[in-house]
């Protein structure tokens, strides 16, 4: 299956300012063609209308050529990337495509996905996925009101993914913490999704998923931060008939939670 990253890389190099460049007629792409390469993007993004204003300096509009090479060459087929400095340069990339920013061309591939609706059996659990995830941002939405039961419908009671999420989510209301939603500031994005697993009462799904919120915290208004861009494990059930999600794998579950156990 063709990973966001993938899919990227394959949009730079059909670029016709670098299919026109000497990097068009070179098979494999060495040092001194990402020096050009990134030439190339700086002289896009010195023009481009999305880095005018306070996002120039917010995420800058040069990708070094390491960056670059590192980006083209290495495998990012299963692993998380949640690193700010990681998810700017990927947005620097896709205004250099054409797009407002990652957001913008995640949300354009799920529109021209010939199988973003899957047919079947498998649309409920797709569905489910979805569902839950608007779910998530609906509860975080509440903060500092903790409504886990915003999940009943989804996830099972007793089940350990619940009792996970509604420890952490707890931790966070108790600290008063609320999502800033005004002008889009907090966004997610769900994408790539496909079954790995079909039992008759156990599927497993896979996804990629793009979240991007902020949180203030209410008296002091200090500001928190979620960028990530990963892959997520989704394992359903069918417990007396019904099917709902009995366990999700979130690389980064808890990972503001874990910040302030450090800050102690």
């Amino acid at each position: 299956m063709k990973t966001i990253y993938n899919s990227i890389r394959e949009e730079v190099e059909k670029h016709s300012k670098v299919k026109n460049s000497v990097l068009g007629n070179v098979s494999e792409w060495k040092r001194s063609h990402y020096i050009i390469l990134s030439e190339i993007i700086k002289d896009e993004l010195s023009d481009a209308e999305e880095l005018k204003g306070g996002k120039k300096f917010e995420i800058g509009n040069t990708i070094s050529h390491v960056t670059l090479q590192r980006f083209f060459e290495n495998d990012y087929q299963d692993k998380t990337h949640n690193d700010l400095r990681f998810l700017k340069t990927l947005d620097k990339i896709c205004i250099f495509l054409g797009y407002k920013d990652l957001n913008h061309y995640i949300q354009s591939l799920k529109l021209n996905s010939p199988d973003k609706e899957p047919t079947g059996s498998l649309e409920l659990f797709t569905k489910m996925v979805y569902d839950y995830c608007a779910s998530t941002f609906e509860f975080y939405k509440n903060f500092p009101d903790h409504k886990p039961e915003i999940f009943k419908e989804l996830v099972f009671d007793g089940s350990p993914f619940l009792e996970r999420t509604s420890q952490f989510s707890k931790e966070l209301c108790e600290r008063d913490f609320q999502l800033v939603t005004k002008n889009n500031r907090s966004n997610y994005e769900v994408f790539d999704i496909h079954l790995v697993t079909d039992e008759p009462d156990k599927k497993i799904l896979e996804t990629q998923e793009f979240w991007n919120l902020l949180f203030k915290v209410g008296e002091t208004g200090e500001e928190h931060f979620v960028n990530q861009l990963n892959t997520q494990i989704y394992f359903i059930r069918k417990i007396d008939n019904v099917w709902k999600i009995w366990d999700n794998y979130n690389p980064d579950a808890g990972r503001l939670n874990r910040k302030f156990e450090i800050e102690k």
